[in-house]
């Protein structure tokens, strides 16, 4: 089994255990996007900012699978929500990088 696909199964096992977190459900959406399972992967990072509004690093990977399977109206108002979310932590590097991505969605007309 490869590295992406064991810590896959760790992450899917914690979360059978019931030790649901923002922060496992980020983890577990990073893992899907890297093993290419986009869809998989936006249900868990959807999780992570249901669970904590404020996790502006899983707002961007979240928005960032919209735009994967082509969902853009959605990963613009993630994008905003997540600029929110960062700029309201204090985290205004997170909160301009969000900001790039959603001028560029919005100038690609989607």
């Amino acid at each position: 089994m490869s590295q992406a696909g064991k810590r896959l199964e760790a992450l899917e096992s914690l979360l059978t255990r019931g030790q649901d977190s923002a922060l496992l459900r980020f983890g577990l959406g990073q893992a899907y996007l890297e093993v290419g399972r986009i869809q998989e992967a936006t249900k868990h990072l959807e999780a992570a900012v249901t669970l904590d509004p404020g996790y502006s690093a899983a707002w961007k990977r979240y928005a960032q699978a919209l735009v994967q399977t082509g969902r853009h109206e959605e990963a613009a108002m993630a994008y905003e929500r997540g600029i929110a979310a960062a700029e309201d932590r204090g985290d205004l590097q997170a909160a301009k990088e969000m900001a790039v991505f959603l001028k560029r969605l919005r100038r690609a007309g989607r």
